[in-house]
């Protein structure tokens, strides 16, 4: 007969055959298709010899120069960070807008809110068709509103003109329209995301501080950058990295809007044309292998250079 379990002993065991469920899941959702997109990376694989494609394949690097050295990588690498930062600052400053707006009671606040939520969950496919109708410059509400009430010469492609010439006090500025439409889109959609968190972290503000600097005869922009900024720096740090990986890998939205034409062809789309154009799966998972190099990058210094000062933050808080 065995020695018999301590009780430190049978929690642990009690505890791993708890937590061996989820790691199954993440195994099998997670970690097995990463390494199976590493080992498609490193072998050349077309969708006719995938069958070919093994654990001892043929391990090669051709698949990365390919895409580093495919015109127009580059560029959609550059329009992907355009994209996504715009995006981000974007729906994280409109969510903030709306957060300090509707945190003060008045009649219909419920009803307010939950009208906030609509661009977020509502299907994408919807507001993408719905957009491209608003936005069509034969049939669409904003071209047909602006030619007759703002004096537009004639109906602007929004989505599929690449650029503007826009005529500001005498300058002429070429504006990259279907991208900033894309980033319009991406903000008004995803700025309930921001909303609900800083929301949240409003509602936890202790009163005090606000009554305090009212009757000190504090302005309103003294309060907000002196009072409520400092108390959101935590959740806007989190906010701006969630919203970067989240933007930087979407495709759906840009793909819905303009099928990644007239500007806006971003690096996940273009791990799709390589997968549904070329069949080439390995450049397109070597081209996602990329993506996913830089974020993690991004991330790392995110770690090492953000999160200690927001930690330290808040503990002086």
């Amino acid at each position: 007969m065995g020695k018999p379990l301590t009780a430190r002993q049978r929690e642990s065991r009690a505890g791993l055959a708890y937590l061996s469920p989820t790691l199954v899941v993440v195994l099998v959702v997670v970690v097995l298709p990463i390494l199976w997109t590493v080992m498609l990376a490193f072998q050349r694989i077309r969708l006719i010899n995938l069958r070919r494609a093994g654990v001892f394949g043929q391990y090669t690097l051709a698949n990365l120069e390919t895409v580093l050295n495919s015109p127009g990588f580059w560029s959609s690498l550059w329009t992907t960070l355009v994209y996504t930062v715009g995006s981000t600052f974007g729906s994280i400053v409109l969510g903030l807008i709306a957060a300090l707006t509707l945190r003060s009671r008045f009649r219909g606040r419920t009803l307010v809110r939950g009208s906030v939520l609509l661009p977020y969950v509502a299907p994408v496919v919807s507001v993408a068709f719905v957009w491209n109708v608003l936005l069509s410059p034969q049939f669409g509400l904003v071209n047909d509103w602006g030619v007759r009430f703002l004096g537009w010469d004639r109906p602007i492609a929004f989505l599929s003109q690449r650029e503007y010439a826009l005529n500001l006090l005498g300058w002429h500025i070429d504006v990259p329209m279907a991208l900033l439409t894309v980033i319009a889109f991406e903000t008004w959609r995803y700025f309930p995301f921001a909303f609900l968190f800083l929301l949240a972290r409003l509602q936890a503000v202790p009163g005090d501080l606000e009554e305090a600097a009212r009757v000190d005869g504090a302005a309103p922009t003294q309060m907000f950058r002196h009072i409520l900024l400092p108390q959101l720096g935590a959740v806007i740090a989190l906010l701006s990295v969630l919203r970067f990986i989240m933007t930087f890998n979407k495709f759906d939205d840009v793909y819905l809007l303009t099928g990644g034409g007239a500007g806006t062809e971003v690096v996940s789309v273009r791990v799709y044309e390589y997968l549904t154009a070329r069949f080439d799966i390995g450049a397109a998972a070597a081209q996602a292998l990329v993506l996913a190099g830089g974020l993690l990058v991004l991330l790392a210094i995110y770690l090492r250079f953000f999160a200690p000062r927001i930690e330290a933050a808040e503990g002086e808080g």
